[in-house]
């Protein structure tokens, strides 16, 4: 199906399109024209789950493979074909070192796997062959041209974990390296609510980015903050009331904790501001 939101035309890998559907493009494009931005962004979706990262990779999977086939001329078609989108998830689903891979719980996996890709154990290990443990398949990842680790296209989960083994190289650390050259990327909201995580994995996302929530109403208003060193402080606000108004996603992605440096440094920062509205 194709059709027209204004002046842009829309391709639909559907026979017909819900309502909800419609106004939810209209919407995303009324937003994104009141942005003058640059035409070509890098589109960030955040979902919840794993299934549901997964389903919305396959749907994305199923709408370039339809706008391939309705390409009206080669140029259009590789155009289509050069698009890429990935999906991260953790270490543990996207593990496929034949020991670690056992683990049953994540944090386990995630410890192991630091222990056998370290930067100071894979220098040892390229100086002193053997002296160490490391893992080939992230160790073959570089020997590979960084921005050609997958070829372009729509790689669900399931695909870049067959395509790490048919290939020997590491899925995860495949997925996290094409994240900068990627077009769509797909993750879980804490990749980019958590600061800890968001520090490690999504520091090089460009700053004009498009960021979709999937089921943004799982985002609470009230944050979950482990006030262990403020809880004494005249005025403060009890934990025990914000926990019943937070929701889950903001208890597991934006717990921190807070510090008498962090508040100072926060303070100046308002007293800055303050300054420059004055001006």
């Amino acid at each position: 199906m194709k059709f027209f939101i204004d002046d842009l035309p829309i391709v639909f890998p559907y026979d017909r399109i819900y309502p909800e559907q419609y106004a939810y493009m209209c919407d995303l494009k009324r937003t994104l024209d009141a942005g003058f931005f640059p035409t070509k962004r890098k589109l960030i979706y955040c979902s919840r789950t794993v299934p549901e990262i997964e389903k919305a990779l396959s749907e994305l999977k199923r709408l370039m493979e339809y706008r391939i086939s309705t390409a009206e001329t080669a140029e259009q078609k590789q155009k289509e074909r050069s698009f890429m989108g990935l999906g991260l998830t953790s270490r543990k689903n996207l593990c496929i070192h034949p020991e670690v891979s056992k683990e049953k719980k994540g944090k386990v996996v995630d410890a192991r796997c630091r222990d056998l890709t370290n930067s100071a154990v894979c220098e040892k290990a390229r100086n002193d062959p053997g002296s160490v443990e490391v893992c080939d398949f992230h160790e073959n990842l570089g020997r590979l041209e960084p921005g050609n680790l997958l070829p372009s296209g729509i790689w669900t989960l399931a695909d870049v974990l067959q395509y790490g083994r048919d290939k020997g190289v590491c899925p995860y650390f495949a997925v996290r390296r094409m994240m900068p050259f990627v077009d769509v990327i797909i993750y879980s909201f804490h990749y980019l609510l958590d600061p800890k995580v968001a520090e490690q994995v999504s520091k090089e996302m460009s700053k004009d980015a498009i960021v979709v929530f999937d089921e943004a109403h799982n985002i609470g208003m009230f944050f979950n903050l482990r006030l262990s060193t403020l809880q004494n402080m005249p005025g403060m606000i009890e934990p025990s009331y914000l926990l019943p108004c937070a929701d889950n996603v903001c208890i597991e992605s934006l717990s921190i904790d807070l510090t008498r440096p962090m508040l100072d440094s926060a303070a100046r920062s308002v007293n800055k501001l303050a300054d420059k509205i004055d001006e």
